[in-house]
C-alpha cells in the first residue's frame, strides 16, 4: 500500500494517511465510536475468544522467532563452518558479517521484524495515550484518557492484536502475493473480533491496523530496496 514495486517507500501517502487516519479517529472519540462499538458488540460469539488467545502479540513474535531460527540454523546446516575449529578472529567476523547480511532480508525475518516493530510502537502509545478500554463504559459508563498508563484497563489505544497482526498478514501478504487476499480478510477479521469480543474500541482498531501497515512497508522498503 506504501510501497513501490521496486520497494521504495511512499512518504507522501504514509503522511496522507496518517491525515485520514486521525480525522477517523477524532470523529470517532466524539462521535462514532460509542455507536458502532455497541452494535458491533452483538456479534460476539465464542471464536473471538480464540482469536483472542491465537493472534496475541506474544504468539506473533514466538512464532515468526521460531521460524528465523529455523531459517538460520538451515542456513547455517548449508554453509562451510569449517572456520568455527580455527580460532583466527577475522575470518569468524567476517563469516558472521556476511550470515547476517544474507539472512536479514529472508522472509522469516521480514516477517519478525515486523512484529516486532509493530509490537514496540504500540506498547509505547498505549502508555502515552493511556485510554480507558470499552469495559468502563459497559460497566459504568465511562470513557476518557488518563495517560501516562502502563495499567492494561487504561491501555486500550492502539489496538495490539491488530497492529501485530496486521504487521504480520500485511508482509506475508507481500512476500505471496498469491495469498494476499486471504492474509487481508484474516487481518480484517482480526481488527473486527477485538470489538466485537469487547476488548477496544473502533477507532483503536483503526489506529493499530493503519501502524502495522506501515510498519511492514517500512520494513520492506527498508530492508529489501532496489
Amino acid at each position: 500500500m506504501f510501497l513501490t514495486k521496486d520497494n521504495q517507500i511512499k512518504w507522501n501517502k504514509i503522511i496522507s494517511g496518517a491525515g485520514i487516519v486521525a480525522v477517523l479517529m477524532f470523529f470517532g472519540i466524539v462521535w462514532f465510536d460509542k455507536p458502532l462499538f455497541v452494535w458491533l458488540r452483538d456479534f460476539d460469539c465464542r471464536m473471538w475468544w480464540f482469536f483472542d488467545q491465537i493472534f496475541s502479540a506474544k504468539n506473533w513474535i514466538f512464532v515468526a522467532a521460531v521460524a528465523a531460527v529455523f531459517f538460520c540454523v538451515k542456513k547455517c546446516v548449508k554453509t562451510d563452518c569449517s572456520f568455527l575449529k580455527c580460532a583466527n578472529k577475522v575470518k569468524i567476523k567476517v563469516f558472521l558479517r556476511d550470515f547476517f547480511v544474507k539472512t536479514k532480508t529472508s522472509n522469516a525475518f521480514l516477517i519478525l521484524y515486523s512484529v516486532l516493530g509493530a509490537s514496540l510502537v504500540v506498547a509505547v502509545l498505549k502508555v502515552l495515550i493511556g485510554r480507558a478500554r470499552p469495559i468502563f463504559y459497559e460497566a459504568l459508563g465511562m470513557t476518557g484518557f488518563f495517560p501516562p498508563s502502563t495499567e492494561w484497563a487504561f491501555n486500550s489505544m492502539p489496538s495490539g492484536h491488530t497492529a501485530v497482526s496486521f504487521a504480520g498478514l500485511v508482509m506475508i501478504g507481500m512476500l505471496a502475493p498469491r495469498f494476499k487476499p486471504l492474509t487481508w480478510m484474516l487481518a480484517i477479521l482480526i481488527g473486527f473480533s477485538r470489538v466485537a469480543y469487547g476488548a477496544h474500541w473502533p477507532t483503536d482498531v483503526i489506529f493499530g491496523a493503519f501502524i502495522g501497515m506501515v510498519v511492514a512497508d517500512i520494513v520492506k522498503g527498508m530492508l529489501r530496496r532496489s
